[in-house]
């Protein structure tokens, strides 16, 4: 077990008076009870995790952790491990996708840069936290020590820290590597016994033979390291990726200080995955933003009983589909606080 102290702060509670006062204003807005739909009810979610009857959406802080993964010598990845560094200088540049997102929302955006093969050098706007030349290949080993993994995590929940000091609204974790998907799908069959076929997609686009490659290079890996596993974050060490502990810790220190945390696809879900097995009571404190492509992506969302927002056929990552849902969750914010009421506007209510 990994000495994280901190792990073992219980999440903070919902505010139920909060989410009676949202429900109450709902119900007398100029409109038929629950002709808003999902609108109404994500609305209400916020209140009781923002404390107050009227939410609010302004502040956003996006944190995308980069970090390569050991293995991807395997033969798992369709693109090189150099990507990983050159879209951490094109977060910098301000050309990725997360950064146009970013821009047009007007969310703050944090890099993180966890460890990569190639060293991208100093970059403006880019953290350089380097726990390592990107993981070991957890075909053979475990991904991470015991330190690294700790220190990921901790710099997950410091990034939590911040947005919480600065007084954010929401929270969205984005990731950078090329290999994770291997990582999430080896994570994700350990922690909910689904098979690996059933999890296994292409990721950046593998052919139908290199998916199943990758099928048999995690099958194996999983039966390697099966018996050493005794907890979510020892999983967590064995399979994971640097950005992908980050982001489990920044989720579990979230729902520790009460910040909504808005989870993008299937790398962030598996964090995800973790973060709530390891601290159940994170969940009060997740809204999942988007149905990935990637097949893996269900499985998980079916295993957390959670319901995605929106369906866009996106695979990109970096938080992109979840920076794209959060109009969607200022609009619900927008619709429950500035509607008039059956009284304010002089119309007759349901009898």
């Amino acid at each position: 077990m990994v000495n994280c102290e901190w792990l073992k702060v219980p999440s903070a509670l919902l505010d139920a008076e909060a989410r009676a006062a949202a429900e109450a204003r709902q119900g007398v807005l100029t409109k038929p009870p629950g002709a808003l739909g999902r609108l109404e009810s994500i609305a209400i979610q916020l209140a009781a995790m923002q404390g107050k009857e009227k939410p609010s959406l302004d502040q956003v802080r996006i944190v995308v952790f980069a970090g390569d993964h050991g293995i991807a010598a395997e033969g798992v990845s369709a693109f090189p491990q150099a990507v990983t560094t050159e879209m951490v200088r094109n977060f910098a540049n301000g050309g990725a996708a997360i950064s146009v997102l970013a821009r047009v929302l007007h969310a703050e955006l944090e890099v993180i840069n966890l460890g990569t093969v190639v060293d991208p050098g100093p970059l403006p706007g880019v953290s350089d936290q380097t726990l390592g030349a990107g993981t070991a290949n957890f075909a053979k080993q475990a991904a991470m020590s015991e330190e690294q993994l700790a220190r990921a995590m901790n710099i997950g929940r410091q990034s939590a820290e911040r947005a919480v000091t600065q007084g954010v609204d929401l929270f969205i974790g984005g990731e950078m590597g090329i290999g994770n998907t291997s990582a999430a799908t080896a994570l994700a069959s350990m922690l909910t016994d689904i098979s690996v076929e059933s999890l296994t997609g292409p990721g950046t686009g593998l052919d139908t033979d290199g998916v199943s490659h990758k099928v048999k290079v995690l099958q194996a890996a999983l039966n390697l390291h099966r018996d050493k596993i005794d907890s979510p974050v020892t999983a967590l060490r064995y399979f994971g990726g640097f950005e992908i502990a980050a982001l489990t810790g920044a989720y579990i220190a979230s729902g520790q200080m009460g910040v909504p945390v808005l989870v993008d696809g299937f790398i962030a879900s598996a964090a995800a995955l973790v973060a709530i097995k390891q601290c159940p009571g994170t969940a009060d404190w997740l809204l999942f933003s988007h149905a990935s492509a990637e097949p893996g992506h269900k499985h998980i969302i079916d295993a957390l009983n959670a319901e995605p927002l929106l369906d866009m056929g996106m695979r990109l990552g970096e938080g992109s589909g979840a920076a794209v849902a959060v109009p969607l969750l200022r609009l619900a914010c927008a619709l429950h606080n500035e509607m008039a009421t059956f009284a304010d506007a002089g119309v007759s209510s349901k009898k």
